[in-house]
């Protein structure tokens, strides 16, 4: 059966990066061909590679060279039919997709040399690589929708469908909670902050007059967790603009090649920069990043006008949306906090979803639910957290729904359940169209792999390889 398979998305992110890992180019052939289209026996090898590398060396259960060379089969008939149905692929899109690609490689191998060094190409000659897969990518995702974009599910194809599930073991979900949350960071004292912006003109100086490295004192001293351990370095590029600060952005861009900026005020705090080198709109920054501490004195202050808010959210004179529209503009005192402001306090899973289990939450999150035992519809006490920047913050919690630990069912879990059965239903879609469409379609595959059953679909239009 042809499923919505999960490699589909990230077989050529893998593929790519374990060609650039690659140091040898071995002899190589043809695995697969899907009209003009073709597969390389390199390409299967380098995929198993790296999956068990992002599994932390385990073999990925069910994932061999047969599932994988599936796959690409299908990834191949996809794009071939939507350059028949000629399906618009943006190239601004691919092309700011690539940028992006070589970008986290770059940090991945700790900057723009070591990416060449290890690809053994130039940045060029990568962004070349990864166009045409790219665009591939997005063809094969454009035409999936279009195959199934009318598959539409009824309430009564729901029930059929849990009816059938009822037969074996149904999941178990564990607690599952909504939240949402005010979040204020408050602000360091002036005095505190003076201090942090001396440490950096110090810094600046001994790396003007030659007695330290930058990359040394970003390693001994950034607060930036993320960049701290490869001395301060990141890559910037202008295409990326928008996911910057701007005030940090735009002095980086400003600098010459080994200079050091002034001390410079971002949201996170305060930085020193050095241009490491620039290629265009590309460029290799390093920066120590200071911030300043914040005191109990300025917690203390935020907690009580937060409490504040919380009697009023209690009585119901204010609505929690419109307690975040109040305080979303920063103040003195107090800066806040961007995703729960764009997300209207909602508070988010990794994968996008409202709906979190402990796991899933912060431990400072866990521990105001523990101690707090919020029912839905009621408001934490403001609570002091440090972010995942090492950022203290003071919050409300409130609590939208929790579930209790159950065996799936159609009250609690209507969505869930029809969603797989919609899931099941466009893979049924996919099945019938490629049934009807491989026998139009050339296929070889090499005899190698005229063993594996999960290919039988593909014999109809298919001549074994030698």
């Amino acid at each position: 059966m042809i499923k919505k398979s999960l490699l589909l998305p990230a077989l050529f992110f893998l593929t790519a990066a374990g060609a650039f890992a690659q140091q040898k180019v071995v002899a190589d052939k043809i695995v697969g061909i899907v009209g003009d289209k073709i597969i390389l026996k390199s390409e299967l090898g380098i995929a198993i590679q790296d999956m068990i590398r992002n599994n932390n060396g385990q073999e990925v259960k069910g994932v061999d060279e047969c599932s994988i060379l599936d796959n690409m089969l299908i990834q191949k008939a996809l794009v071939l039919q939507a350059e028949k149905d000629s399906l618009p692929v943006s190239e601004e899109e691919v092309e700011a997709e690539v940028e992006q690609r070589i970008r986290y490689f770059i940090n991945m191998y700790g900057g723009k040399e070591a990416f060449e060094q290890i690809a053994q190409r130039t940045v060029y000659q990568a962004k070349q690589d990864f166009l045409i897969p790219i665009r591939e990518q997005r063809l094969a995702t454009a035409m999936r929708n279009k195959i199934v974009e009318d598959i539409k599910i009824t309430p009564q194809e729901v029930k059929e469908y849990f009816e059938k599930m009822k037969k074996n073991n149904l999941r178990f979900y564990e607690s599952e909670m909504q939240l949402s949350q005010l979040v204020l960071y408050p602000k360091a004292s002036r005095d505190i902050e003076r201090l942090s912006i001396d440490e950096l003109n110090e810094y600046k100086r001994q790396v003007e007059s030659g007695q330290k490295k930058f990359d040394v004192l970003a390693r001994l001293y950034s607060d930036d967790p993320g960049s701290k351990e490869k001395g301060g370095e990141i890559a910037l590029s202008r295409s990326d603009s928008k996911m910057w600060d701007p005030v940090f952005f735009a002095t980086a861009f400003r600098l010459k090649e080994g200079q050091v900026s002034p001390v410079i005020k971002s949201k996170f705090g305060y930085h020193i920069i050095q241009m490491v080198s620039r290629s265009g709109d590309d460029a290799i920054v390093r920066h120590i990043l200071k911030i300043p501490p914040i005191t109990e004195p300025e917690i203390a202050e935020v907690s009580t006008m937060l409490d504040s808010v919380r009697n009023l959210l209690v009585a119901g004179t204010m609505g929690f949306g419109e307690a975040i529209a109040r305080f979303s503009a920063d103040n003195p005192k107090w800066s806040t906090d961007d995703i729960s402001k764009s997300t209207a306090g909602q508070v988010m899973g990794k994968d996008g979803s409202t709906f979190l289990t402990i796991s899933e939450m912060d431990k400072d999150m866990v521990l105001l639910l523990k101690n707090s035992n919020l029912k839905p519809g009621e408001y934490s006490k403001p609570t002091s957290f440090t972010d995942e920047r090492g950022k203290k913050g003071v919050r409300i919690v409130l609590m939208v729904s929790k579930s209790e630990p159950h065996t799936e069912n159609l009250k609690d879990d209507y969505n869930r359940v029809a969603q797989r059965a919609l899931d099941e239903k466009k893979s049924a879609a996919l099945e019938k169209w490629f049934g009807t469409k491989i026998p139009t379609f050339y296929i070889m595959i090499d005899g190698d792999y005229k063993t594996c059953s999960n290919l039988s679909k593909w014999q109809t239009g298919a001549t074994a390889g030698n």
